[in-house]
């Protein structure tokens, strides 16, 4: 029997999503302590090399809660599971968080790195400058309303460039963008941090980091790109826990920055062989610890989200315009 086409269309968006939800309802209940935390995160994302030393240096014993990570197959899954009450703690950005608030959610933003994509090109590129992207083929990371190709959108108008009107757009998933112009299909690529330390060891050259976009765009400060997020309600609740959770994953930070045996313990994770890529990713990974959150770093997100609202429009912020400067953990210890 062949279902109606809205049936069959719905049933393809909501099954996955209840499915998704019950694997990690059931995958969650094994830690039921008080001082347990369990956050859900991207298998094979970069945070992993954080909560993997929390975990095997014993920093959550050491400060007093039981880290227990979920790892799920997707942002979006992680996302379900937080809305579902089915975890504690994600990895998202602000801009989510502002517009689940401005849609009456609780959820609040603690920083967690500040490494940032970037736009690169291949060895031997004539391409120098923004108005070199004219009329070529960009890769982009994330879709069309990936925050890096936004802001240098934003950035590139403010030179007389419409990018998204001037270049031939391809978007797609970053191992696969990576793959493209390594085998010369792309003139340039716009891709997250680690997918671009992977081709900076090939000789590949960074144009723009996200952070350049920043400041060439007048907001001085380094802001966060990525934070642990979760219920305001929960951490009101739970403040010395979450607060000892904060420690502990700046502590792990300094251990994979400062210790080779920690480093050399996480490598498995970095999925990568080469010594010159480990490398890279060690030192974006370190260059993106926070080492301060100030009004000043809050006042810039602020600037940020205005120019991204107006670059991305509705489809990114929704009807959320301005932003909620209460969405930031208050209690930081």
């Amino acid at each position: 029997m062949i279902l109606p086409d809205t049936f069959s269309t719905r049933a393809r968006l909501i099954i996955p999503l209840i499915f998704t939800a019950c694997l990690i309802l059931s995958a969650c209940t094994d830690v039921d302590n008080s001082s347990a935390i369990k956050i859900s995160v991207l298998k094979y994302g970069t945070v992993n090399w954080t909560l993997e030393t929390i975990k095997t240096s014993k920093l959550d014993i050491k400060n007093g809660f039981e880290l227990s990570v979920q790892p799920l197959a997707s942002t979006q899954a992680s996302k379900i599971a937080l809305q579902a009450n089915a975890t504690d703690i994600i990895v998202s950005d602000w801009t989510w968080v502002a517009r689940q608030r401005g849609n009456s959610s609780d959820y609040v933003f603690a920083p967690y790195s500040s490494s940032a994509g970037s736009l690169v090109v291949p060895p031997g590129s004539s391409i120098n400058s923004i108005r070199g992207l004219v009329g070529k083929k960009i890769g982009i990371a994330g879709g069309p309303l990936d925050k890096n190709w936004l802001l240098l959108r934003a950035l590139a108008l403010k030179e007389g460039v419409d990018l998204d009107k001037q270049v031939e757009k391809v978007f797609g998933a970053p191992p696969l963008l990576n793959n493209l112009i390594l085998q010369g299909e792309l003139d340039a690529l716009i891709n997250f941090w680690h997918y671009s330390a992977r081709l900076k060891a090939k000789g590949y050259t960074q144009l723009l980091s996200t952070h350049d976009s920043i400041h060439k765009l007048g907001i001085k400060a380094t802001i966060p790109i990525l934070g642990y997020v979760f219920r305001e309600a929960w951490a009101n609740n739970h403040p010395i826990e979450l607060n000892n959770f904060l420690t502990a994953s700046r502590e792990a930070a300094e251990l994979l920055c400062t210790s080779d045996t920690h480093w050399n313990a996480i490598l498995p994770l970095t999925r990568t062989n080469d010594a010159i890529t480990q490398e890279l990713l060690r030192h974006s990974y370190c260059e993106g610890r926070i080492t301060q959150f100030t009004d000043g770093e809050k006042t810039a997100i602020q600037k940020i989200y205005s120019i991204l609202a107006s670059t991305g429009g509705a489809k990114l912020v929704g009807n959320v315009k301005q932003f909620d400067m209460q969405l930031f953990w208050n209690n930081p210890r």
